[in-house]
């Protein structure tokens, strides 16, 4: 019986719609019959082919490998010389199954669609056998040859079987570029043979490393880096998978963690550490001391020999260019160039690496604030981040352009307001990704001439104090928005958001599920009307919910049967749930509402005059202090009246990621405005305080000795009225 369901379910799955494949072929049509594949079932190849063969033979599980291409009963991988690269066919036939590419690409693309065709269990390496595909046609080619993703490993620390599991992830949606964020502030990831103390020391921050932690795993010594013999498997590993590691070492700034191995690439002028209790703050290279383009060359001479990419990716990035309106070594040089702008400083030494790659035959690749002037080499290829009009303005000054803007692409920004990510580019889920539109952004038909293609990217910054030891919050920022990225790098959005949403619903979240993707559901629809809780989901999921505050819905919570009767629909929290798949937790409006009660805030750190305590206190935005957090500092909210209300959340730091925080302390309450009583300890900087009575003042003390940055933010108090 179990054998008849397998056969039965993996026929059900073959016969969906091809609207379900993702992303969807060019042209496909249907053609009469159908193929069975079973256990003989051969996979026969040309000799060229034999690794693509043995790569499908460990997915599916069938006979023989055969170089012989003349077999009945076979899946047959060949080359076409005609086509391009990744331009590939399929045919299903009776008895026969044809996967021909322009090359090892196209064979690898063409192999990708095919296991759509399959039961999703294909993809866990458990494909049931035998089963029926349809006959069919595909003709396919991508709309963009380049097709990437970035994955920050410099602030979280990734291990290769992890990144493994990120290309297979990638190389299933037929992406292919993983561009490595390998060096940031926080941390260098390659190893460089000549200067092993980049990753022996710079390897990690915490402890008896001289880089402090700023984002998560504030008292343990954390991190790691890859040898190179493991990048070239790596490399290696998504080479064959139609996948090219584009390294990126981030410069002239984003390099405090360097900096702090080798202080000596650093300006020379005294640096004020007061306001970070003794620790060098300042992130950019010295462009004016010339041990340090020694130094860059050797560090360049190792990444062109390692990585077979022709592009390095060398930044250009947010660079603090009054670190170098203090060093007199730079000043003079802005002086003998006759520069008054210091950016123009960035232009010199961006030029400079550039020649060192062209020496040995690669070609650099840079932010697009490093190609702002027009005057860097046109071999560069840019990455447009900003914004649309930055990609824009690369592509009409003739760089080869990736467009990558974050308010599409960067999927660690928040998919909606009351989730967790960063905001600052914009609050988006996987529709709006979707929905890029190169003409309605202002992209001309001369300027589209220049676009490479699409990129995605994933910064780390909040997976460290994510539990990064387990890829759920990787999986859940990046899927399904990797699939819309991945849609649109390879067919485009003309068909619209209703058909693709469909199919992630009708097929792709079965086969996420059997990647093993930890995905994001679309949030379920909540509405409170005449005393009754309605909620809704449009994807098959099913809804648990929690009936207090303190409790979020987990899958063994109660499930959602039908309207709920209340007169406290603030005390609900709902999530969905399908297979590996989760929303985000949802309420009523009720739940969210918040009141402002006059407060004043004060602490012993010092006030920023650019971010003045009543900006918080005002609720009108985030505070500062003057400098980081010490052992028995306190930061003091007192009000202006008692205070009545079931709950304040009381948070230090980015509402995004725990940073610029009070690492460790703990919160104590005044009922009286006079006397305190603990309340509990601070997590990630924050607290919440569910009152019983008025509250008329709240202190933290902090327990650390410092956060790793200069200073402290205080948000505004979030204050829930009893309702």
């Amino acid at each position: 019986m179990k054998f008849l369901l397998s056969a039965f379910f993996a026929v059900w799955i073959c016969g969906r719609p091809l609207a379900a494949l993702l992303p969807t072929p060019a042209s496909h049509r249907s053609v009469p019959g159908s193929c069975t594949i079973d256990r003989t079932t051969m996979i026969c190849c040309e000799r060229g082919l034999n690794p693509l063969a043995e790569y499908l033979r460990q997915y599916l599980n069938t006979g023989d490998i055969s170089n012989s291409l003349s077999s009945d009963n076979a899946i047959v991988l060949g080359l076409d010389p005609t086509l391009g690269a990744e331009v590939y066919r399929l045919e299903v036939l009776p008895g026969r199954i044809g996967i021909v590419g322009g090359g090892c690409g196209g064979v690898f693309n063409g192999i990708q669609t095919f296991f759509q065709l399959l039961p999703p269990a294909v993809y866990a390496r458990e494909c049931p056998l035998p089963v029926t595909v349809d006959c069919l046609r595909i003709e396919d080619a991508p709309r963009f040859a380049y097709r990437g993703m970035m994955l920050d490993v410099a602030r979280t620390w990734m291990d290769p079987d992890a990144v493994k599991r990120y290309i297979n992830l990638l190389s299933y949606h037929k992406i292919n570029k993983l561009h490595l964020h390998l060096s940031d502030d926080e941390g260098w990831r390659i190893q460089i043979v000549s200067h092993p103390e980049l990753t022996e020391i710079g390897g990690f921050r915490g402890g008896d490393s001289p880089i402090r932690p700023v984002y998560g795993k504030w008292d343990e010594k954390y991190g790691g880096f890859y040898t190179q013999e493991q990048m070239r498997e790596l490399i290696a590993y998504a080479a064959r998978r139609n996948i090219e590691i584009i390294p990126e070492i981030d410069l002239p700034g984003h390099s405090r963690n360097i900096a702090s191995v080798r202080p000596e690439i650093r300006c020379a002028y005294p640096p004020d550490t007061l306001s970070t209790n003794g620790y060098d703050y300042r992130s950019a290279w010295c462009v004016a001391r010339e041990e340090n383009y020694r130094l860059l060359t050797e560090i360049l001479d190792e990444l062109c020999a390692l990585f077979p990419s022709p592009y390095i990716h060398i930044g250009g990035d947010e660079v603090d260019a009054t670190q170098w309106t203090r060093c007199p070594d730079c000043r003079a040089r802005m002086a003998a160039r006759g520069i008054a702008d210091p950016r123009r400083l960035e232009d010199l030494f961006m030029k400079r690496l550039a020649d060192t790659l062209r020496a040995r035959g690669k070609r650099p690749a840079v932010w697009n604030e490093a190609a702002r002037t027009g005057d860097f080499t046109r071999e560069s290829r840019v990455y447009g981040w900003e914004s649309a009009e930055a990609c824009i303005a690369a592509a009409a000054k003739g760089y080869e352009t990736v467009v990558m803007p974050g308010a599409w692409f960067y999927f660690d920004m928040r998919q909606s307001p009351h989730e967790e990510g960063h905001d600052w580019a914009a609050v988006f889920d996987a529709r709006k990704t979707y929905g890029f539109d190169f003409a309605r952004s202002g992209f001309t038909d001369g300027q589209m001439r220049h676009v490479a293609g699409m990129q995605g990217a994933f910064w780390s910054e909040a997976y460290v104090s994510h539990e990064p030891e387990k890829p759920d919050y990787l999986d859940y920022m990046c899927f399904p928005r990797l699939c819309a990225l991945a849609e649109q790098a390879w067919h485009g959005n003309a068909e619209g958001w209703e058909r693709f949403y469909d199919g992630l619903c009708g097929s792709h979240y079965d086969r996420l599920q059997a990647m093993g993707v930890r995905y994001r559901l679309m949030p379920p629809a909540v509405s409170y009307e005449a005393g009754t809780l309605t909620v809704a989901t449009d994807d098959g999921s099913a809804i648990r919910y929690a009936d207090s505050e303190t409790d979020e819905p987990t899958e063994r919570s109660p499930r959602y049967e039908g309207p709920i009767r209340t007169q406290e629909p603030h005390r609900y929290r709902f999530r969905s749930f399908r297979g590996t798949g989760r929303s985000p937790v949802v309420a009523a409006r009720a739940h969210y509402r918040t009141i402002a009660p006059a407060v004043a805030i004060s602490t012993t750190m010092g006030e920023s005059a650019q971010f003045p305590y009543a900006n918080a206190a005002t609720y009108r935005g985030m505070s500062r202090t003057r400098r980081a957090c010490r052992m028995g500092d306190r930061i003091d909210y007192r009000f202006e009246k008692p205070v009545v209300c079931r709950e304040i959340f009381i948070q230090t730091g980015n509402r995004q990621l725990p940073k610029t925080i009070v690492t460790t302390g703990r919160v104590e309450v005044s009922y009286d405005g006079s006397t305190y009583e603990e309340a509990g300890a601070l997590e990630k900087g924050a607290f919440t305080l569910r009152p019983e009575r008025p509250v008329r003042a709240i202190r933290i003390v902090s327990t650390c000795r410092d956060n790793g940055t200069p200073y402290v933010t205080i948000q505004p108090l979030l204050v829930k009225p009893r309702l």
